[in-house]
């Protein structure tokens, strides 16, 4: 009876053990990538400012403020966080599917590769797409409320807390980064037969509510970057259902 409880409990301990030793094998990857982040902190810096600086018309008279000693300090330290995320995201990844795949079939196995090489790759889209189109057209719209103070009135100047341009642009580089992964979401649905595709079709007006309610919370109170984020969803909503069709003709095919 004690050998067959132990025969029990074994696999369970493997498994904490492979987990664990996944987990480290993360941790690493993280603080490695995190360390050598902050030690090149003013180059990503300098790579998300550009935006901001390249719509400035005089940069000689502009400047990022700080109003706290620490504040340019804990802005590095966040900023190498982000920075080895990113970059550490692919081990983490990798790890993963090596902790899942023992227990995977071998067709399992292959179906789910694609799927680790296409979320980096969303990610890295959306977030590219936030920085190469939107972040231009976003701060030249908002630096179109300063003022030069006519008829005897105090002028109004931008001067943005390094913390707050920062904190804003990770913010949304992280929030279309994650919202570019539907096409994963909604294929993985529908393959597993938890979603139809006729589902997909028919739902699109409930589709557009559902993008604008995420877009309102993952994004700025304001209305640019809702739109500025519901657009993309909408269409990559509308490739999902192309992709999904695709599948399902690719099976009727195999099958018969």
């Amino acid at each position: 009876m004690t050998e067959k409880s132990e025969f029990k409990a074994q696999p369970i301990i493997e498994h904490i053990r492979e987990l664990k030793k996944r987990l480290i094998y993360c941790l690493l990857a993280f603080f490695l990538a995190t360390g050598i982040s902050y030690y090149f902190a003013e180059n990503i810096y300098s790579f998300l400012v550009q935006p901001l600086a390249d719509v400035f018309p005089d940069l000689s008279h502009r400047r990022l403020i700080y109003t706290s000693l620490t504040e340019a300090f804990l802005t590095y330290i966040k900023l190498a966080l982000f920075a080895g995320f990113f970059i550490s995201f692919p081990v983490i990844a990798t790890q993963l599917y090596l902790f899942l795949a023992p227990g995977l079939y071998k067709q399992e196995r292959r179906a789910l590769v694609p799927y680790l090489i296409a979320a980096p790759t969303l990610f890295l889209i959306g977030a590219a797409f936030v920085y190469y189109l939107i972040f231009p057209a976003a701060w030249k719209f908002f630096l179109g409320f300063e003022s030069s103070g006519a008829n005897g009135g105090l002028p109004i100047q931008l001067e943005p807390k390094v913390s707050d341009y920062l904190s804003l642009s990770m913010h949304l580089m992280v929030a279309f980064g994650l919202s570019f992964q539907l096409p994963i979401v909604l294929i993985l649905l529908v393959r597993s037969g938890m979603v139809q595709l006729s589902t997909l079709k028919n739902g699109r007006r409930y589709a557009i509510v559902m993008i604008v309610i995420v877009a309102a919370f993952i994004t700025p109170p304001d209305i640019f970057s809702q739109i500025a984020l519901s657009v993309p969803l909408y269409m990559l909503y509308e490739i999902s259902i192309l992709l999904c069709r695709n599948m399902d003709k690719n099976r009727e095919i195999m099958e018969d």
